[in-house]
């Protein structure tokens, strides 16, 4: 990976770390990773790259970085809870994560608004916005497989392939159904991907708006999108593998 690249799967990475962080270091992980961001839509632009190609590589790029939690782990990080308590609390914790950045990001925007000379720096907050929300819901996605039960085999690298495929496809994985776990990355799988990201970037495009319009609409349109994935994706586990083991059994 090139170096700009190698700092956007970092602060992706960092961005979507479990536990809370601090609005201000939220802020600046995002306005740096929206300068990184600058550099290769630059490159893009002069290669002639369409803005939905160049998304999906980027996100392709960094989804082997986005931090993914064993059951073990996500039972310890939430306090004990185990099966469909622990997946509503995953989705709780994505939904805030994911309004979170919306309103950061709308209010970034917001501010550009209301300083015209300012505003073209506006698109690379909002694709810094869009790849954060991405990599937190195809985490939560992640991570409710485990909770159910649901393995995918793979490296890293190629679990992160499948777990993306779904994302853009909004959908759970079926172990028993060989084509739904994809380890490589083929031309209807990114099509996919790019028409999802863009969706999700036309998404962010309303907090393009003065005052703190943008702040309330980035949060709000992040939270709903963040819980009918989280829905979808846990009707779709459900019932497909034995139900996940209870806490004690964690520790055998």
């Amino acid at each position: 990976m090139a170096d700009s690249d190698k700092e956007v799967g970092e602060l992706v990475g960092k961005l979507t770390e479990p536990g809370e962080l601090e609005p201000a270091e939220r802020r600046r992980l995002l306005g740096r990773l929206a300068q990184a961001l600058s550099a290769g839509a630059k490159r893009a632009r002069e290669t002639g790259a369409g803005r939905g190609r160049w998304l999906a590589d980027v996100f392709l790029n960094i989804a082997p970085r986005i931090p993914i939690r064993d059951l073990h782990a996500l039972s310890e990080h939430h306090h004990g809870l185990t099966g469909e308590q622990l997946a509503d609390d995953l989705v709780r914790t994505a939904q805030k994560a994911t309004m979170t950045v919306g309103a950061i990001g709308g209010a970034l925007a917001a501010a550009e608004f209301a300083a015209p000379p300012l505003l073209l720096s506006a698109p690379a907050q909002l694709v810094a916005e869009t790849l954060v929300v991405a990599a937190i819901e195809v985490k939560l996605l992640a991570e409710l497989h485990e909770v159910y039960g649901v393995r995918v085999q793979g490296s890293g690298a190629q679990r992160a392939v499948a777990f993306t495929s779904a994302w853009a496809r909004q959908r759970g994985i079926d172990p028993l159904a060989p084509a739904s776990v994809s380890l490589a990355f083929g031309a209807a799988a990114k099509t996919a991907l790019r028409n999802r990201l863009l969706r999700t970037l036309g998404r962010h495009l309303t907090t393009l708006g003065p005052f703190l319009t943008g702040a309330v609409a980035g949060g709000a349109l992040n939270r709903a999108a963040t819980k009918r994935l989280g829905e979808a994706v846990r009707n779709d586990l459900r019932g497909k593998l034995p139900p996940p083991p209870r806490r004690d059994e964690l520790a055998q």
